[in-house]
């Protein structure tokens, strides 16, 4: 089916708001669930993937990006999976970049494993990527092959070198597991900052089935930032990127460490983003399994009003929090989806 762009644009007045009074201008979109890792704490080491038909084509996910940008959305995340796994991948970076040159998109950037890194960070750049973030939990070659299950650290390390060679800013994201690398996470900020990258810490999140019971793995940032300050001096400061992290400052270090705390202390009451999967099912909230199927609206017209009408009934929608709770009651997925198929 042909796509019609329909004219004239959505008004700056029909911003996307839901029902508190957020404004809505951040999506992360997962452009495919496979990934060439198996992280112990994301997926179960033999999954099934999604077969090509389900999947929304690279044009359907432009022209559903797009559309969300022409309704408000200024900065644009693209996850997966591991989306430079996803075949011509750069297609659609480059098509989006054409909203950075009109100045509709403020920022384009994704979120990588590092695995490809070395293959793509030149393109990245060229297109106006400016930074990105990169998964990485460890920096012992063996422990990181044992969470990955298939990573090989020197690739992923050779793929950051590439990466701040092209110009691209890096940020570390570092799930914490405990007895696994909390022990880890000083010289981990050491190592970054001592690189010139940003470092945060992310509690591990109760989706899908994986091969562990969670909470074996469930480490509170709230003691791990309390174990850090006998290590590091930190002071809270305001500084955002759009996501849910909060900062603080490392003055050893004159570099910044984040905190992701969906569990401990919630980021529920700023939330600006919705997340749309790779099969076109847009959920209002990470922790929440309401959806709205915006694959449906794309491929039943060529206009983009039905479109925009669900783009609208689904942020009508958007709760006010999550559910996420991890305790020995509470030891099965808050919601069954992978966030491989959600977007990390």
């Amino acid at each position: 089916m042909q796509h019609i762009p329909t004219s004239p644009f959505v008004s700056s007045n029909e911003r996307m708001i839901d029902p508190f009074g957020r404004a809505v201008t951040y999506l992360r979109v997962s452009v495919t669930d496979r990934c060439d890792f198996r992280c112990t704490y994301c997926m179960a080491e033999n999954m099934t993937f999604l077969p090509k038909k389900d999947l929304l084509t690279l044009e359907e996910l432009d022209r559903i990006c797009s559309a969300f940008i022409r309704k408000g959305v200024r900065k644009l995340r693209l996850t997966g999976g591991e989306p430079l796994m996803r075949k011509n991948i750069m297609h659609l970076v480059r098509d989006l970049s054409r909203h950075l040159h009109s100045g509709a998109l403020e920022e384009l950037t994704l979120t990588t494993n590092g695995s490809q890194l070395h293959r793509f960070a030149q393109e990245l750049a060229d297109c106006g990527v400016r930074r990105i973030n990169v998964s990485l939990d460890t920096l012992d070659a063996a422990k990181f092959r044992e969470v990955t299950r298939w990573g090989d650290l020197a690739k992923v390390l050779n793929g950051i070198d590439a990466a701040q060679k092209a110009g691209l800013d890096i940020k570390i994201n570092t799930v914490a597991l405990k007895n696994f690398n909390e022990f880890e996470i000083g010289d981990m900020i050491e190592w970054a900052h001592g690189n010139g990258m940003d470092l945060t810490l992310i509690e591990t999140m109760p989706m899908g089935e994986i091969d562990f019971d969670r909470t074996d793995q469930y480490l509170p940032l709230s003691k791990l930032r309390a174990d850090l300050s006998k290590r590091f001096t930190m002071e809270d400061i305001s500084y955002r990127t759009g996501g849910p992290a909060r900062y603080v400052t490392v003055a050893e270090t004159g570099r910044r460490l984040g905190f992701i705390t969906p569990l401990t202390h919630n980021f529920c009451e700023s939330c600006n983003r919705v997340r749309l999967t790779c099969t076109g099912m847009l959920y209002m909230c990470l922790g929440q399994n309401d959806d709205a199927d915006l694959r449906k609206a794309v491929r039943e017209s060529e206009s983009d009003i039905p479109l925009y009408a669900a783009i609208d009934e689904a942020i009508s929608r958007k709760p006010k929090g999550h559910d996420f709770i991890i305790d020995r009651d509470h030891n099965r997925p808050a919601v069954a989806r992978h966030m491989s198929l959600t977007g990390g």
